[in-house]
């Protein structure tokens, strides 16, 4: 009779057949779990395929859509400009007859106040947003930069119709009897530029208008110069500092060479809103189709002869016109941008050869 030991006891042949009994039950366990784990993958896998090809579809979508637009716009104005192009042609540029009566159009007029307003505002709104933007980035006190930039950003959001108006009942009465005296004592008597400051003193004019649109660039300019300077990492202006250079000399070759490409955009952005603004430019610019030596006068503009002319226009003739300034005026925004670009990658090949 054998005892509770005894039998609870087993012998080693039958260890070893219960242990090769476990084993072929447990390596078929760890397959299939491996198995479902790779499967459990590759759906995983799959799954960030569908989503990175429908990314990059939907985002090439998006991108083709722009595309699409600007080209419809441009396809739109061409088409609409043929009868003009084929009734003035090249002449259309250079003539500065303006007569809806006998059906006799040219755009010079309104080219030259579209590029004279432009250009008037990017001369002053420039050095002043610079000088905004490095204030605020460089100098400004911790508990002035908020409210500072806050301002900026509000004035960026202000109707262009409010800063015409504003142009017309406030700024031109007192640059009527102040700034245009002013300007006409004093370089108005200079050999080269003195007539540009002389004529009549209205307020209104080229140099007015171009005044207001200097006023609404700004913001644009300053919040963007103000982005790209605070991008500047801060051990470049700390290390050049620490060499013993002055704040000018920090700006001018630490964060200007590093943030030009954003300063150039910022710049075109705002010239872009100057070439293209209507309401401020109708208020300010005096919408007389004629041509003159002095800023004071008043003159025209593209966007302000659409704005006045295109629902009134009757003949064929007269709405292609419209059309063809509209066109040209792409065309101009086209070549500055072109410009612009080929300027950035100029400076960008200059600096791979030093």
């Amino acid at each position: 009779m054998q005892t509770p030991q005894a039998q609870t006891t087993m012998s080693p042949p039958e260890s070893s057949a219960m242990v090769g009994n476990q084993a072929p039950t447990s390596m078929p366990r760890d397959a299939m779990n491996q198995q479902h784990s790779e499967a459990d993958l590759a759906s995983v896998m799959r799954r960030q395929q569908w989503q990175d090809f429908l990314f990059h579809k939907v985002t090439l979508a998006f991108a083709l859509f722009v595309l699409l637009v600007l080209a419809g716009i441009i396809v739109e104005l061409f088409i609409n400009s043929v009868p003009a192009m084929k009734e003035f042609g090249f002449r259309f540029i250079t003539n500065i007859e303006w007569d809806p009566v006998e059906d006799r159009y040219g755009g010079m007029i309104a080219i030259v106040g579209t590029l004279l307003t432009s250009i008037i505002a990017l001369m002053i709104a420039f050095p002043i947003s610079f000088g905004i933007a490095l204030f605020l980035t460089e100098i400004c006190p911790i508990w002035l930069k908020r409210p500072l930039g806050t301002a900026i950003e509000l004035l960026a959001g202000v109707p262009s119709i409010i800063y015409g108006m504003w142009g017309l009942f406030v700024f031109a009465p007192l640059f009527s009897e102040y700034g245009q005296p002013f300007l006409r004592s004093t370089l108005g008597h200079l050999p080269v530029i003195g007539n540009l400051f002389s004529g009549p003193m209205i307020g209104l004019g080229i140099l007015s208008a171009g005044i207001i649109l200097a006023i609404m660039i700004i913001p644009f300019i300053a919040s963007v110069m103000r982005d790209v300077f605070e991008v500047v990492p801060p051990i470049l202006k700390e290390s050049a500092y620490g060499l013993g250079c002055t704040r000018w000399e920090v700006v001018r070759k630490i964060v200007l060479p590093y943030t030009k490409i954003g300063v150039v955009g910022g710049v075109m952005l705002g010239l872009g809103r100057a070439l293209g603004e209507t309401m401020a430019i109708t208020f300010m610019i005096g919408n007389a189709h004629k041509l003159s030596w002095s800023l004071f006068s008043p003159g025209n503009s593209i966007a302000s002869t659409l704005a006045n002319e295109f629902a009134e226009a009757t003949s064929v003739l007269h709405v292609s016109s419209l059309f063809l300034l509209g066109l040209i005026l792409f065309g101009i925004t086209f070549i500055v941008l072109s410009g612009a670009k080929l300027m950035l990658l100029g400076l960008t090949r200059k600096e791979g050869t030093k």
